[in-house]
């Protein structure tokens, strides 16, 4: 089977449903956004008002547990939440982070991630990173075979 027939991942899932439930709040996404080398989030939403949220998508106790890199994550964003299906061991997250219930259609919020506020330098910086990162995602599924950026990951 062809990469682009591939099935979804069960994160990949999860992201799809966290992305659908973040637009109906009217937040725009991304996905596997690098913010720093090193640190690939799983969905990045930005709101209206320029508020950064990241939601790390976990399919299994084995997927959180094998993930050292989110403390990371949390200088990044304004507020940081874990996002997991019905059937994930949720006492395992941090209970200072957000958490999210989601599937593969929608999401909803449990609890609401702590506020950390970007600083100002880094959140324009992130929102520039952000709109390259779309443009280049979007440009690259509009003309698959012509498109010679670079890759939305490693977009700066």
């Amino acid at each position: 089977m062809p990469d682009d027939q591939a099935q979804p991942k069960p994160g990949q899932l999860l992201a799809r449903g966290v992305c659908r439930f973040l637009a109906s709040l009217d937040f725009v996404t991304v996905v596997e956004l690098v913010p720093s080398a090193g640190l690939r989030v799983d969905v990045m939403g930005l709101g209206p008002k320029g508020e950064i949220w990241i939601v790390e998508c976990k399919s299994s106790r084995e997927d959180f547990m094998s993930d050292q890199k989110w403390r990371g994550y949390l200088e990044w964003c304004d507020r940081y939440f874990w996002a997991v299906d019905e059937n994930f061991p949720i006492d395992l997250l941090p209970d200072s982070s957000g958490l999210i219930l989601a599937d593969a259609y929608e999401a909803e919020i449990v609890r609401m991630g702590a506020e950390h506020k970007v600083a100002p330098a880094r959140r324009t910086a992130l929102i520039r990173k952000f709109a390259r990162h779309a443009a280049t995602r979007w440009h690259a599924a509009w003309d698959p075979g012509h498109y010679g950026g670079a890759k939305p990951t490693t977009a700066s």
